[in-house]
């Protein structure tokens, strides 16, 4: 790489670099969470820290990335991140061909915050998308039927409303998009009801129940919530865990895909004007890549979300990204591309 990076950027691409490889998560977290760091400075206070040699008590900053951040913050290459690139030059176009991908997204379509369960407050999630990079969000906080994950009421989900409205009063031109990640019931039904879902500006329709159903029965519930009008995205759509996950009531499996038609539902998607979502949480990966590479040739639309349960999960749409080059998708069919009021518009169709 010859183009010199911002800090920031920097410290991202060594962690996308050293994830490619396989490099221990210890390592590729410590380079994303001082990049998240860093993003959180101002142009004025990274000069202080630097002139002053104080970057490594920020919590998150280190010896090897303050390095990083100084001599990127000078305009140059830094050294860490030319030696990786020698070591690791088969996987530098991908992470340009991903970083230039990913610059293209203006915002995150699914995530959550302590209003159901996800971890940090709205405002805490919303400032992350902000130093990210991101033009607007979407808050997509679990329905109902999910009481595991504390889902929103109808009068959670009204008091939800009066919370978001008044922090796009202090957070503009950044908004808040409202939202929902709407249970998709056995009989494909959304867990909401018609009137909240006509005022949210995105709907994620996912399947988290009877996950083992046979694909008949699958499909045509995932078929009524495609067809639904309300029904923006279609989220995480076969339901598999590709690792082990921990959670509040313990730990789960990794578990297999749901069965269904895909070329049904994508057909559907297509037809109805429903994304299909490429889930970037590191145990879902959902859809997988031959059914991704499907949706592509059938000419599905995309969303491209990180369903983050904490700030520093806001950085894994690189994950999403890289599956998105690889199978082909092409940046104009991924809506987060889109500002603000033009993918509203596309909602409100």
């Amino acid at each position: 790489m010859t183009t010199p990076l911002p800090p920031a950027a920097a410290l991202r691409r060594i962690a996308f670099l050293l994830e490619r490889a396989r490099e221990p998560s210890y390592r590729v977290q410590a380079f994303r969470t001082a990049a998240a760091v860093v993003d959180g400075l101002g142009d004025d206070q990274l000069d202080l820290k630097i002139r002053t040699n104080t970057l490594k008590d920020l919590k998150g900053v280190g010896p090897k990335t303050a390095a990083v951040v100084v001599q990127a913050h000078k305009g140059q290459v830094p050294e860490y991140l030319t030696k990786l690139e020698q070591d690791l030059a088969e996987l530098v176009p991908m992470a340009d061909d991903v970083a230039e991908f990913r610059a293209a997204l203006r915002g995150d379509l699914h995530l959550h915050s302590d209003w159901s369960d996800g971890g940090s407050p709205i405002r805490e999630m919303a400032e992350a998308a902000m130093a990210l990079g991101h033009e607007y969000m979407a808050l997509t906080d679990h329905s109902p039927r999910l009481t595991v994950a504390n889902g929103l009421s109808p009068q959670r989900l009204e008091q939800q409303l009066d919370v978001v409205a008044a922090l796009n009063e202090e957070l503009a031109p950044f908004r808040i998009l409202t939202g929902i990640e709407c249970d998709i019931n056995v009989d494909g039904s959304l867990d909401q009801t018609d009137e909240l879902l006509g005022r949210l500006d995105v709907v994620v329709a996912s399947v988290h129940s009877e996950l083992r159903a046979p694909s008949a029965q699958m499909t045509a519930r995932m078929l009524t919530a495609v067809a639904n009008p309300h029904t923006d995205v279609l989220g995480h759509c076969t339901g598999r865990l590709v690792i082990g996950r921990r959670q509040r009531d313990g730990t789960q499996k990794p578990r297999p895909e749901s069965q269904f038609d895909a070329e049904a539902v994508f057909g559907a998607c297509v037809e109805f004007g429903t994304a299909v979502e490429i889930n970037s949480r590191p145990e879902r990966l959902d859809p997988p890549k031959r059914l991704l590479s499907l949706a592509v040739e059938m000419g599905c639309e995309f969303a491209i979300d990180t369903d983050a349960h904490a700030p520093g999960q806001l950085d894994w749409q690189y994950n999403g990204v890289e599956r998105a080059i690889e199978c082909g998708v092409p940046v104009e069919r991924v809506i987060n591309t889109r500002t603000a009021d033009d993918l509203l518009a596309w909602t409100a169709r």
